[in-house]
């Protein structure tokens, strides 16, 4: 962990009066909506209330015409890729914040990041499953050790009300924060409001930069 305090991004939104309840009880520093179609969480409309913190739209191997439609539509911060987009196509979006989701299960798997260096705002690491994301699965977080690049990371993969202590534990020089989602919901893409303020008190400690 860097000695400021973690970046907490709770991913998975999409209902406007949740929305209001997880920014004004946890004041999360990111938020994400998900514009993947095959995601439980999928949002297809503007919701009737946008977050005054910072966005992340999450995307899944979607023409570049579609994620600058949406980034410009939702306001968007910043854009997340989560599936297995190409070194040109994140060229292709200079100019804008873009976070590069890896899918980890192994210290080889960050091989991968190697051709991004240089091109994403900041790198996600989650676990390798199935779906392109939302496995709701812990990969082993000691993988990390072996990742030695300059890019800084947000780690994501099944992080849940009771792994506070644990991450507080956790330490790389190149760990931004956490990216929660599944764990903390009451259904798909409704959080528990409170379970993620006490996730929040616990890990934050000071206001955050990213």
């Amino acid at each position: 962990m860097s000695p400021m305090s973690p970046i907490i991004k709770v991913c998975g939104m999409r209902q406007a009066e949740n929305i209001r309840a997880v920014e004004e009880q946890a004041r999360p520093d990111l938020m994400g909506f998900i514009f993947w179609e095959h995601s439980p969480r999928y949002v297809g409309q503007v919701p009737a209330y946008l977050p005054g913190c910072r966005r992340v739209g999450v995307f899944v191997g979607e023409d570049i015409d579609v994620v600058l439609r949406k980034a410009d539509e939702f306001a968007l911060d910043f854009i997340q890729l989560h599936g297995n987009e190409s070194p040109e196509y994140v060229r292709r979006l200079q100019g804008r914040k873009v976070i590069k989701a890896f899918s980890i299960a192994s210290a080889a798997d960050l091989e991968q990041t190697r051709d991004y260096e240089g091109l994403a705002h900041c790198f996600l690491f989650d676990t390798k499953g199935r779906s392109a994301g939302g496995n709701g699965k812990k990969f082993d977080w000691s993988i990390l050790s072996a990742y030695h690049g300059r890019t800084p990371f947000l780690l994501s993969g099944g992080i849940g009300p009771d792994d506070a202590e644990q991450l507080n534990r956790w330490h790389h020089d190149k760990c931004l924060g956490f990216d929660i989602n599944s764990r903390f919901e009451l259904q798909p893409g409704i959080k528990d409001a409170a379970a993620v303020a006490r996730f929040a008190e616990k890990i934050r400690k000071q206001p955050s930069d990213l």
